[in-house]
This record gives structure tokens, C-alpha cells and sequence, in this order.
């Protein structure tokens, strides 16, 4: 009976530590709470998570903010008393790297894209890429930040990834349209870019109207590639309207296809303007 009774009580504390086990957050998770909280930390003033950064070493690619976390807490201190806003609607991780979708109110309403690299544990490396807010949905009724936010697939992240890459190499920056069905299944596409409808069909008006208007879109380089189960986010640098240009494309996978798009563009001031020299990528 001794025995029985032992054999339960470790049986017991087995099943309490496996379950315990199971609810303590991965570093991934982890992570993504810490980026999410010094995003909102902009809108509350809260200084605690900016212990989440290196304070030797903050490497900085937002042109408008100095190096290092001076140069951040100097760009918090333009803002206007209460006007910012942060909402984090999506959060990824892949590797040393979190990434984030976000609604802001960051000197005026904005949607952005934020990539953070931790190196030992902390923050050291900041991208980011924004774009006024459209005021309406876009031809679909889509805004630039609704749709599905939950992360899927995780088996999948490196050929979703690759499928990506290839979208962009190919379609992109190569303008091998003849491939292009082949990343799609069949046009159904939803579309969240602020100027474009669903599918194909509307990719192809559009910018059909772009030439039309004699505005050109160039993507040069593929920068990154970065992503979590079914999102691919790529960072890519050319030209938008002759401007020199930051896109930021994240892309939903389903079934090995493209299935949903949203995006940010940015134009890179001249390096007259830097605030810092490590370039926007």
C-alpha cells in the first residue's frame, strides 16, 4: 500500500511539473511580450521595458532618430504631449529577430512595421518602415491592418519563406510575369494595400491605373526575409514614383500559395536628412 501510495505521489508531481512546464512562456513568447510592451511604452511613458534594450549597444535604422537609445528617447521627446497611440495587432518571431504589425499615432495616424534582433537576451537592432493611414478601405473594403493575426503552420516556416523569396525575386524585382500564376491559387488573393482590389485581377488594374499615370514601381533588392508558420514579412529597397523606396510586404500562406497581402512604403529621405548612418536596412 506504501509502495502504491508513493508510486501515485510521483506520478503526481510528474503530471504537476509537465504541466507547469507546459505554461511556461518559450523565449519566443517571451520576446514577442517584451517588443509589444516597449512598442506601447511610446504611448504610456512606462520606462521599464526599455530594460528589455542593450543600453551599449542600440543600432538604429529609423533615419529620423539618432543611434543608440539617446537618439530614441531624443524622438520620443518631439512627439506632442498625449498624441501617441500604439496598438500591436500582430507579432512574429524567427530566430534572433521579433517583427510586429502595428496601428500608431506616431506624429500623425500611421501603420508601421517594427523589426527588432536581440543579441544575448536584449534588444540590440531596431528597423521600421511607416505609412499614413489611409482614411478608407480599398477598393475590396479592406483596411491596411485587418485580417487573420493568428500564427499557423509552424512546420512550414522555411517553405513558406522560400515560396515568398521566390515571389518577390521573380515577380518583383525580375518582372518575370509568366510565373506569376503559379504563386496564386487561381485569383484568389485578398489584398489590404490601400489602392489595390482582391486578386490578380485587381493587382493588374491597378497597375494598369499606375501606368496609366505614368508612376512606376521598382523593387531593386531583396534586404530580408523573415517568418513565422503561415507570415512572410520581406523588406526590399527601389523606387516608387522615382523615389527612393523601403517596402515592407507581409504575406499570409495557405495551401503553398499567396493568399493575402499587406504592405508599407516609405520613401528614404536623402542621406542629407539621416539622423544616424547605418542606413534604413
Amino acid at each position: 500500500m506504501k509502495m502504491t501510495i508513493g508510486i501515485l505521489a510521483i506520478t503526481a508531481a510528474t503530471s504537476l511539473v509537465a504541466c507547469i512546464a507546459d505554461h511556461t512562456p518559450s523565449v519566443s513568447d517571451q520576446r514577442k511580450k517584451e517588443v509589444t510592451a516597449l512598442l506601447k511604452s511610446i504611448e504610456t511613458g512606462d520606462p521599464a521595458p526599455i530594460g528589455y534594450i542593450n543600453p551599449d549597444k542600440y543600432i538604429q535604422h529609423n533615419l529620423g532618430a539618432a543611434d543608440g537609445l539617446a537618439g530614441f528617447g531624443a524622438l520620443l521627446q518631439q512627439l506632442p504631449a498625449n498624441s501617441a497611440k500604439v496598438n500591436t495587432v500582430r507579432v512574429f518571431q524567427d530566430g534572433d529577430y521579433v517583427f510586429t504589425h502595428t496601428d500608431y499615432n506616431f506624429f500623425g495616424p500611421k501603420f508601421g512595421f517594427d523589426v527588432f534582433r536581440y543579441e544575448n537576451g536584449k534588444i540590440v537592432e531596431h528597423w521600421d518602415n511607416l505609412q499614413e493611414k489611409s482614411t478608407t478601405p480599398n477598393p475590396s473594403g479592406q483596411t491596411m491592418i485587418d485580417g487573420p493575426t493568428q500564427v499557423s503552420d509552424l512546420a512550414k516556416t522555411e517553405a513558406n519563406k522560400s515560396l515568398v523569396s521566390g515571389f518577390v525575386t521573380d515577380i518583383l524585382v525580375n518582372g518575370d510575369m509568366t510565373k506569376l500564376q503559379g504563386y496564386f491559387n487561381g485569383d484568389s488573393y485578398i489584398q489590404h494595400n490601400p489602392q489595390i482590389g482582391d486578386g490578380l485581377s485587381g493587382l493588374g488594374a491597378a497597375l494598369e491605373a499606375m501606368a496609366k499615370q505614368g508612376i512606376t514601381m521598382k523593387y531593386d533588392k531583396v534586404h530580408k526575409v523573415l517568418g513565422e508558420g503561415n507570415f512572410v514579412l520581406v523588406l526590399s529597397e527601389g523606387t516608387f514614383g522615382g523615389k527612393h523606396t523601403s517596402f515592407y510586404d507581409l504575406f499570409r500562406v495557405e495551401n503553398e500559395k499567396i493568399a493575402e497581402h499587406w504592405d508599407t512604403i516609405e520613401t528614404i529621405p536623402a542621406q542629407s536628412e539621416w539622423k544616424n548612418n547605418n542606413g534604413k536596412f
